[in-house]
């Protein structure tokens, strides 16, 4: 019989900063598949990949940035989190430098103030998570 689990994704709170180290914002994006919405960059874990690996390899693919990973916020498992199907997320905080450029699902790409983001725009539980990381 085999084994069923929940699908396990990586998002990245990446914090932006200019040559300067003055800090321009987070970067969000706005996905190109359903749930249509704005998002944090992430993705599905391969089979044989770390979560720190997947981390950086959609960093790169969805918002093309090479990303330095942080910390961990935390890991997010709600079965109903995701409309789709049961998807556990493990959320780094990340920091970047350059322009970010929306690529892969990604449909467009963002940089918000951390008292600008448009909470009412997120999709899954993103807002929930982007308010502990303001909170933290």
């Amino acid at each position: 019989m085999p084994i069923k689990t929940p699908f396990v994704a990586v998002d990245g709170i990446v914090q932006l900063f200019d040559e300067n180290e003055n800090f321009k914002g987070i970067v969000l994006i706005e996905r190109k598949n359903p749930p249509y919405g704005l998002a944090i960059p992430g993705g599905f874990v391969d089979v044989g990949e770390s979560t720190e690996e997947a981390l950086k390899r959609e960093m790169k693919e969805e918002i093309s940035l090479d990303v330095e990973i942080t910390g961990l916020l935390g890991v997010y498992s709600d079965p109903d989190r995701d409309p789709r199907f049961h998807t556990v997320s493990i959320v780094y905080i990340c920091k970047a430098y350059g322009n970010p450029v929306a690529s892969d699902d990604a449909k467009k790409v963002f940089v918000y103030k951390l008292e600008e983001i448009p909470f009412d725009k997120l999709v899954f539980d993103h807002s929930k998570i982007l308010k502990d990381f303001i909170q933290r």
